[in-house]
């Protein structure tokens, strides 16, 4: 096997994975189904990271085809993730619980219904305005107008269209038989942008406003350094002070 890159959906650390942390496993049903020749798979990864060695597992499901020379299989795989149940990466603690829960919940039914998510997405959002910039309105479209000046152009266009296309599975289209389908890849750049507002707004303010406190707290420890006078032979010294 060759190596590639892997990122630990338990402690978020990159990797590179080796046949010694990798497993995999294959095999074809003996008889037909309803589907036709079945065959399954799957694979086993651990995090190499000493302070985490967690596993995730995902379980594979071919369609597949009896050929004179052999058995094959065709198209794509339909995939399940066992453990952990989804991509969804682990958040810090001081990030409200709800909007936590609802963006695990966004990637939890992702694969089964990307609608729902994309539905889910747009709650995780209008909670994320709500507590972090301290906006509440009767609309979303509304909260999502309030923060227009405080995000760059691009970003809240990207903003605007989490509302725009998790309306498609929040509200039901005046035409009952117009049917608008939103699709895995979409539902998971969706799902991309919650996870990147999340880290710029809540974990880079967090992490400048510790950074910001440790720089103040080494400047207060050199001050006090400062004032201590100095002790020379057997006479008393005054300290100096600088600004």
């Amino acid at each position: 096997m060759e190596p590639f890159a892997y990122t630990c959906p338990f402690c978020g650390r990159d990797a590179t994975i080796t046949d010694e942390n990798h497993w995999t496993f294959f095999d074809r049903m003996e008889h037909e189904t309803a589907s036709g020749l079945q065959a399954v798979g799957g694979s086993i990864t651990i995090c190499p990271n000493p302070k985490c060695k967690r596993f995730s597992l995902n379980v594979y499901n071919y369609d597949a085809e009896q050929l004179a020379t052999g058995f094959r299989v065709k198209g794509q795989p339909r995939v399940w993730r066992l453990i952990p149940p989804s991509k969804a990466k682990v958040f810090p603690d001081y990030i409200p619980k709800q909007i936590r829960d609802d963006y695990e919940q966004a990637c939890l039914i992702l694969e089964l219904s990307p609608k729902a998510s994309a539905s889910q997405s747009r709650r995780c959002l209008q909670g994320m305005i709500r507590d972090f910039w301290g906006i509440r309105r009767d609309r979303l479209i509304d909260e999502i107008e309030a923060i227009k000046d405080k995000v760059d152009p691009q970003t809240w266009q990207a903003i605007d269209a989490v509302r725009s296309i998790g309306n498609i599975g929040a509200h039901m289209e005046k035409d009952v038989n117009l049917i608008i389908d939103v699709d895995p890849e979409e539902a998971d750049f969706l799902v991309w942008l919650i996870e990147t507002l999340l880290r710029d707004w809540y974990i880079t303010k967090r992490l400048r406003e510790e950074n910001l406190k440790t720089i103040a707290e080494i400047a207060e420890s050199k001050k006090k350094a400062r004032a201590v006078p100095a002790v020379d032979g057997g006479g008393t010294g005054s300290a100096s002070t600088t600004t």
